[in-house]
């Protein structure tokens, strides 16, 4: 947890909560632990009081080390606090309710407190009631809510409305895991079928540079460039030197390389008049392609123009038995709209081509 742990709080630029579990052992464990996580840069951990090993939070069978020990367990990590010279946040968390009773879990809250614990944490609580209640014991230290969704034991609340009854952080820790395996699924789903995911529901190969930082490093890799050939390069660019001499003759210096950037061939306007062409007088026009999934939603809604028929079919593979060409000229001289597909494909999708 450590080595990962500095790789994600330097990969931000924000305060990172650790989960130190129960410590990993007793209580010169839970400092090594404590140490360990403020050189990794964490802005806080969490400690809790079960035993080991430890479970789930809102799973059934817990239990909890006797009171002494999660006091020991705190005390330990406030004294490594002081020992390393770091402000660490320590969040104390109590498991005691599902293992023992509400009126436990209250107690051990006011020792944490009292242990010199910066925030107070009640896993699994199980109304609105003892939510409340909980946030009134020492009101002044924060209180850590913990929002399992999709079914745990405590009732799920947005985050104004736990502030509203006096929680001051809180975590949503399936939200971002939730909306991964299901947006996986989905794209299996539509790699099974034949298909390629939904433009849409995924970030460019720009965006995703961006985001992993691949922009700021070229920038970065700028300023010790050794030369222009590399320059070049590392640009994505060919480089050719048009070098006559060895050297200019008025200056007497090497000639820097020139750079020729090389450009693909496009088609142009012109094509569309040759009438020899397979695809005379529908290079203007457009394909719409639309794909509602069997559940009624809209998976796709792209245009494309008319004469892409290699890209039609690299987005929608299940069009790759169909010969559209011969559609497009049976429909050259059509109005906008003509509805030249509409059918499903073998997990039930519609797939529907429309001439613009």
């Amino acid at each position: 947890m450590v080595d990962q742990g500095q790789q994600i709080t330097q990969a931000v630029s924000i305060p990172v909560i650790g989960d130190g579990d129960n410590g990993y052992g007793n209580a010169m464990n839970v400092k090594r632990t404590v140490k360990g996580y403020v050189r990794a840069g964490f802005a806080g951990i969490i400690l809790e009081d079960q035993v080991s090993p430890k479970a789930c939070g809102h799973t059934r069978g817990r239990k909890v080390v006797s009171r002494e020990e999660a006091v020991m367990r705190i005390k330990a990590a406030v004294d490594a606090r002081r020992e390393s010279g770091s402000d660490i946040v320590i969040v104390a968390r109590t498991d005691s309710r599902q293992a023992v009773s509400f009126e436990e879990s209250l107690w051990r809250s006011r020792a944490f407190a009292d242990a010199g614990a910066d925030v107070l944490f009640i896993d699994a609580l199980e109304s609105k009631e003892e939510m409340k209640a909980f946030c009134e014991v020492y009101p002044l230290i924060p209180k850590m809510a913990n929002m399992l969704e999709g079914g745990g034991k405590t009732p799920i609340f947005n985050p104004i409305e736990l502030e509203e009854i006096g929680y001051k952080l809180v975590a949503y820790p399936l939200s971002l895991v939730g909306v991964s395996i299901r947006a996986m699924e989905d794209a299996l789903v539509a790699i099974r079928g034949g298909r390629l995911p939904s433009p849409g529901s995924m970030p460019t190969f720009e965006e995703m540079k961006e985001i992993l930082g691949f922009n700021n490093y070229y920038e970065e890799e700028k300023h010790y460039a050794t030369s222009v050939y590399q320059v070049a390069s590392q640009a994505g660019y060919s480089t050719k030197p048009n070098i006559k001499d060895d050297k200019d003759p008025k200056s007497g210096s090497l000639h820097e390389p020139v750079i020729e950037v090389l450009t693909p061939e496009v088609y142009d306007g012109n094509v569309a008049k040759d009438y020899g062409s397979p695809f005379s007088g529908i290079w203007s026009r457009k394909l719409r392609v639309k794909i509602t999934g069997r559940d009624g939603f809209e998976k796709l809604d792209i245009r494309i123009p008319a004469g892409f028929l290699d890209g039609i079919i690299n987005i929608v593979p299940a069009l790759g038995n169909v010969n559209i060409k011969a559609l497009l000229d049976d429909a050259a001289q059509e109005e906008g709209g003509k509805v030249l597909l509409d059918f499903n494909d073998r997990i039930g999708d519609r797939i529907q081509v429309f001439l613009e």
